[in-house]
């Protein structure tokens, strides 16, 4: 987009509807993306003067020409819709029809048992550690990497997920086999902090407004990341210097690496490990809002696919072996 006064403002006024409604990062990076690609397709006019027809046609054309996944599609259409409601505050009207991109029904990836052991024998430090947690508790990956230390208890083994999916908290459970672990991590993360709070940093990110609120909880031992980085790095909002969170191609490298080394022929990723986890429950005779409750979902219906990866279907016999 070119560097035109009115396309700068109207980015700014983007961006600034998301920070007022404490939108995370990547949605508002992905909500700035989604209206400069719009702008963009309908030959740099600006929205204002664009129609419910107008972003009819660059979602279809998404679907139609670019071929996106039904959820990129979704991203782009929740983008558009926050534009004009929250920064234009213009009425868009019905958008009637849209070509509406394909939602493959597939069935998640799960390993066995066994085949969890074997990845996670492959990896090392850190990055086993996360990927012990995701298929313990169940995480997401960024719900992995995001933990502070105050939300774990090692007394009663609970681990409290903050701001999920859907900016949601929920409890599951904190696996006492990696009590030990964990606690050796926390060991080497204070000497981290402590060395950055004598350089004059050791300031986390802290959601919404909670810095205004605590004036010293950026500071504080239970604000911070249970797995920083490895370096300090310029946080895009503040433009403050700040240790973040561990990245998250370090761990889906980590996971991809040890899967291959094992040679199991299945496309197995960080979150491959959730779906696991949510099996392997299922197989152990948990019931079903339990699993739901510990995964996050706002519907059963999500949490029931799983039942279609339980090896049900194997006590039926195939005709092919009754054939003398």
């Amino acid at each position: 987009m070119p560097n035109t006064r009115q396309n700068s403002k109207l980015l700014d006024a983007v961006r600034t509807a998301c920070r007022l409604r404490h939108l995370s990062l990547r949605t508002e990076q992905a909500y700035l993306r989604w209206t400069v690609r719009f702008v963009r397709f309908h030959g740099l006019r600006h929205p204002r003067t664009l129609s419910a027809a107008d972003v009819r046609a660059f979602l279809s054309h998404l679907a139609v020409e670019k071929n996106v996944a039904a959820s990129t599609q979704n991203q782009a259409l929740s983008a558009l819709l926050f534009l004009y409601k929250q920064v234009l505050v213009q009425e868009l009207g019905d958008l009637g029809e849209v070509v509406r991109a394909r939602r493959p029904k597939r069935l998640p990836v799960v390993l066995t048992r066994a085949e969890v052991h074997a990845v996670l024998a492959q990896m090392r430090g850190t990055p086993l550690l996360i990927a012990g947690l995701l298929y313990g508790a169940g995480l997401r990956l960024m719900e992995g990497l995001r933990q502070r230390v105050k939300d774990l208890d090692f007394a009663q083994h609970p681990l409290i997920v903050r701001d999920g999916k859907g900016a949601h908290d929920r409890i599951t459970m904190l696996p006492e086999r990696l009590t030990v672990p964990l606690s050796r991590q926390l060991k080497h993360v204070k000497l981290i902090h402590d060395a950055d709070l004598d350089q004059v940093y050791g300031a986390v990110y802290l959601p919404y407004a909670l810095t205004r609120k605590y004036t010293h909880a950026a500071t504080s031992w239970a604000w911070q990341y249970v797995f920083p980085g490895s370096v300090r790095s310029i946080d895009p909002r503040s433009g403050q210097e700040r240790r973040h969170h561990r990245s998250e191609s370090t761990v889906q490298k980590a996971i991809k690496t040890a899967v291959r080394r094992t040679h199991i022929a299945k496309p197995a990723t960080c979150h491959t490990l959730r779906h696991s986890f949510a099996t392997h429950l299922l197989e152990d005779g948990y019931d079903i809002r339990t699993v739901q409750a510990l995964l996050g979902h706002k519907d059963v219906r999500t949490t029931m696919i799983y039942t279609h990866v339980m090896g049900r279907g194997t006590t039926v016999r195939s005709p092919l072996d009754g054939v003398v």
